[in-house]
């Protein structure tokens, strides 16, 4: 499955009416690390999360599969080998709350485990043009929000990864109900190089958007960084 195939054929007109634009933007110019076209095409990033933001629905579903369809094993993805990924134990182990929330005690493993869990097996698209269906359970964002406290009329929830990785998703799509603190990956404790204790898992986002090892989950009205987004990919990402 490729990244097209989750556009939309509105989404599909808009980006076609926006690449002829860029055309006549760039005309004359040599794709360069020059300031002149970076500023261009930083522009035209931040029109397309504009424009992504706007149609996005809250209350449409991505596709669900059989349990058949999942792939064993899932597939592992990183900028580095599973061998480095970290190993984080459970009796060490404390997520961190910060920001526009009320409650900001640490969680532990069995803190966020005892949460009610639900299950989904959905499919997860990369931007390098593979994906892998997989069968994930745990608790929505939205239902650890709510336990938090925060002030879900914020724009964002920002994530912090003990592998230094760094993302954030806007309000709505952390309020889906198919995004997921995933605790279990096809029925078993999540392992460790796909993010133990958990991974969130957002099927309604590019793989990139799917943080894991989360350390810190804070709730800011300011976009955060991402780890891709700083090193040229949109910042918005999804359907």
């Amino acid at each position: 499955m490729s990244m097209n195939s989750l556009i939309t054929p509105r989404r599909k007109l808009l980006r076609a009416g926006f690449s002829v634009g860029t055309l006549g933007l760039l005309g004359g110019c040599n794709l360069t690390d020059n300031d002149p076209v970076q500023t261009v095409l930083k522009a035209m990033s931040r029109w397309n999360d504009r424009v992504a933001a706007a149609i996005f629905d809250p209350n449409k579903l991505a596709p669900e599969f059989s349990e058949a369809e999942a792939a064993h094993p899932f597939r592992y993805n990183a900028w580095y080998g599973p061998e480095l990924a970290p190993k984080l134990s459970a009796s060490d182990y404390k997520l961190s709350i910060a920001g526009l929330a009320e409650n900001k005690k640490p969680w532990t493993v069995e803190d966020l485990t005892a949460m009610p869990q639900v299950t989904q097996i959905t499919r997860h698209v990369c931007v390098e043009g593979w994906s892998d269906i997989g069968k994930w359970t745990g608790t929505p964002l939205r239902e650890f929000l709510k336990r938090i406290g925060a002030d879900t009329t914020a724009k964002y929830v920002g994530f912090e990864c003990a592998d230094g990785y760094y993302e954030g998703l806007d309000m709505p799509t952390a309020m889906h109900p198919q995004t997921l603190m995933a605790f279990k990956l096809a029925g078993q404790t999540i392992p460790t190089q796909h993010g133990y204790p958990f991974k969130l898992r957002v099927p309604t986002k590019l793989g990139f958007k799917n943080p894991k090892f989360i350390t810190t989950i804070f709730v800011t009205n300011q976009e955060p960084r991402g780890f891709w987004t700083d090193r040229g990919y949109n910042w918005f990402s999804g359907t």
